[in-house]
């Protein structure tokens, strides 16, 4: 036996004993001159089922399959090396994550065949989808508000620009409701910080309730304090959203011992309606609705002040 017999033997030996599948493509015929004893392992096809080009587009996910064939076909043309991932059909009818890294090779300037290896990624893929996944719901935590489950203050300055722009775009109105609980120091130091935490989810499910429209929008952006944002939404709309809010927590009969007010809990409410200029800005805007809440709150709480900033 000659020594270059020997180190083929001595290569192919190392070759399929890696836990990567070798194999050749002859470019010409588009024929499988060689693919590695390993893949009926992973994919449950025999060795000898490989035999052209054909056999690995059809054993591949149908979602995947143009994707991959124009992108390995342009990049072999042009003698670019390169790597495809894609999701593998098994002879079980399973599908496991396949990452292709293919050589090119070249004779006198032309593309005489493909080598290469496929590795298993399928659990490196499920890392990847887990992590997505944690990362989709860190962003969502970030606006949401850890107490009551609804927006926070970051979500709802996102949220109000957004309508902000799109009133002046539109030329539509736009209402704000600013809405604090009456009391609710007193409320905490009598009852407790988690009676009062159970106090705020409460409002913030029920206040969630007074929604019209699908564009309606509540946030929490402070201790006590709740806002509403209502696009499209004139003063009489915004009129009417208030007072559902006061009658929605009336309803709940939270007692409220502490209150100078009332027995129960009660909130009070400012509430404005603009048409969004162009020589203002949102949060101009809604610290007008504030200071409707403050005056509110001057004139005895357990009430709504009103203001349409576009007379």
């Amino acid at each position: 036996m000659s020594s270059a017999e020997t180190d083929s033997d001595v290569y192919k030996t190392l070759l399929e004993s890696t836990r990567a599948i070798p194999w050749r493509i002859d470019w010409k015929t588009m024929t499988f001159s060689y693919i590695g004893p390993q893949i009926e392992e992973l994919l449950g096809w025999k060795q000898d089922s490989w035999t052209s080009v054909n056999d690995w587009v059809e054993r591949m996910h149908p979602d995947d399959r143009d994707y991959v064939m124009d992108f390995c076909v342009s990049q072999s043309r042009a003698g670019l090396d390169h790597e495809a991932d894609y999701r593998a059909l098994t002879d079980s009818g399973e599908y496991v994550w396949i990452r292709d890294v293919v050589h090119v090779v070249r004779k006198d300037g032309e593309v005489e065949a493909l080598v290469g290896f496929m590795f298993d990624i399928s659990e490196r893929k499920k890392t990847e989808e887990h992590l997505i996944r944690l990362q989709k719901q860190l962003e969502e935590y970030s606006f949401q508000d850890g107490l009551t489950g609804i927006a926070n203050r970051r979500m709802f300055d996102t949220v109000l620009e957004r309508e902000w722009t799109n009133a002046q775009r539109t030329g539509s109105p736009l209402s704000v409701i600013v809405l604090d609980i009456d009391y609710f120091k007193q409320y905490n130091d009598h009852y407790g910080h988690i009676k009062g935490d159970e106090c705020l989810r409460r409002v913030a499910q029920t206040l969630s309730l007074a929604a019209n429209r699908p564009r309606d929008f509540i946030a929490r952006i402070g201790g006590e304090e709740f806002v509403w944002l209502l696009p499209q939404s004139d003063a009489e709309s915004a009129r009417l959203v208030a007072h559902k809010c006061l009658h929605l927590i009336r309803q709940q009969q939270i007692p409220h011992e502490f209150s100078n007010v009332s027995n129960l809990l009660s909130v009070s409410l400012g509430v404005g309606t603009t048409a969004a200029s162009v020589h203002a800005t949102a949060l101009e805007f809604v610290d007008q609705v504030d200071q409707l809440l403050y005056k509110a709150k001057h004139k005895g709480r357990m009430r709504a002040e009103f203001a349409d900033f576009r007379d």
